[in-house]
């Protein structure tokens, strides 16, 4: 399976990653919005972490900027602002996570579901 993983937390990254990588998936990585789009325009991309709030574009507007698609998208966030997220929604979102996480391979494991229909 092919998973962006985009947050602008280095260490957030590192950690879905690792656990995606070690079920087989492969992993591209996006510090901001800006990359996110790239990347994500560029592959066959199967799931999607995005965090909420970033620097240049917020996970929304990263949404907002690809239209439509067919990957699962899963929002992770420490902001649980109603607005954002009914809007993340509404833009194909289909899953939020709250950080900090309490079991990474959960986090994992409900995203890589939404793909496997698990």
């Amino acid at each position: 399976m092919n998973v962006l993983v985009v947050d602008d937390e280095s260490i957030v990254r590192l950690a879905l990653k690792r656990a995606l990588v070690n079920l087989g998936d492969t992993v591209f990585e996006a510090a901001n919005g800006e990359e996110a789009i790239e990347i994500w325009g560029a592959s066959s991309i199967d799931l999607v972490f995005l965090d909420v709030l970033m620097p240049r574009l917020t996970g929304p507007q990263v949404l907002e900027e690809i239209g439509e698609h067919s990957a699962k998208v899963v929002l992770i966030s420490a902001y649980t602002g109603e607005y954002n997220m009914q809007r993340a929604k509404n833009l194909g979102a289909n899953l939020f996570i709250a950080k900090p996480f309490a079991d990474i391979f959960e986090v994992v494991n409900q995203g890589r579901g939404l793909v496997i229909g698990k």
